[in-house]
């Protein structure tokens, strides 16, 4: 079990590090803001970070 947790936490940080760079503090606020809604289960607050994240990677082709 120990093992699982630590690839997981690898991956999260990976995938936290490349949104970073990739589409910058307003990437990760996005990211942050999904993740707290999910945690918390709060549609509001899980759904205002996807839009976010949709509008980053979305953002080039508008």
């Amino acid at each position: 079990m120990p093992v699982l947790t630590f690839f997981s936490a690898v991956f999260v940080i990976t995938f936290e590090q490349l949104v970073q760079w990739r589409y910058g503090p307003v990437g990760i606020t996005g990211l942050l803001l999904l993740t707290i809604g999910v945690k918390t289960k709060s549609p509001t607050c899980s759904s205002i970070g996807a839009v976010l994240l949709a509008l980053m990677i979305a953002g080039p082709a508008l």
